[in-house]
């Protein structure tokens, strides 16, 4: 599987280790891969990552990218690489089923199958990227994909696997933005049952909209 793997034995950039992904993926069982609590062993790093609300797949938000790579600079590189290792998890919101309404009229059931079977994948390509990342400066990591309320799933998640810190990015939305749209980072740094640590994407970095990322 490919969390046991050193990090130079697993590349993602080409189509072949695509579906190599892909299939140790699926293969993938609930805890399968994390270490049992209290067992001694590089620092587990969780990080919440979604897709652009832009771009969107495969593409990072702002926020994400950003959370990422100053865990990169400030907390894995600061020492030994090896003493750390990032879990991603990414979860998707049921309602992005990428169907309209119309089309959602003439879905079949094999329709439904073959939609989730997309989305499972687009967020597989999105983990990819911070794979890639973590395999190219030998950085050991897990990826998994889940699928409900983003806060709520990030929170059961860190009481199944047990990190020890949970880095979620932010975009800093100010008061006004909060109200109407609420957000993860601040619902995780309330509930999380591990320290949880809140990286704001940069001023520069913010869209015109603030709300987009």
């Amino acid at each position: 599987m490919f969390s046991r793997l050193p990090p130079s034995q697993f590349r993602v950039s080409s189509t072949a280790h695509t579906q190599q992904f892909s299939a140790e993926f699926e293969e993938r069982k609930e805890g399968k891969f994390m270490e049992e609590e209290g067992q001694e062993g590089p620092t587990r790093v969780m990080m919440g990552v979604n897709q652009s609300s832009v771009k969107g797949y495969p593409y990072p938000s702002i926020s994400s990218n950003y959370a990422f790579e100053w865990t990169l600079k400030k907390l894995v590189r600061s020492t030994r690489s090896q003493d750390f290792k990032l879990l991603f998890l990414h979860v998707q919101i049921p309602d992005e089923d990428g169907f309209n309404d119309m089309d959602s009229i003439f879905a079949s059931p094999d329709d439904f199958k073959d939609m989730e079977k997309r989305e499972k994948m687009r967020g597989i390509h999105l983990l990819e990227y911070f794979v890639k990342r973590c395999n190219e400066i030998g950085v050991a990591c897990e990826a998994w994909v889940k699928k409900g309320d983003p806060k709520e799933v990030i929170c059961h998640e860190v009481k199944r696997v047990h990190p020890d810190i949970l880095v979620v990015g932010s975009r800093g939305l100010g008061h006004f933005h909060r109200v109407f749209v609420g957000t993860v980072s601040e619902y995780c740094s309330k509930h999380a049952d591990c320290p949880t640590l809140v990286i704001k994407r940069k001023p520069e970095d913010m869209p015109k909209d603030p709300v987009d990322d």
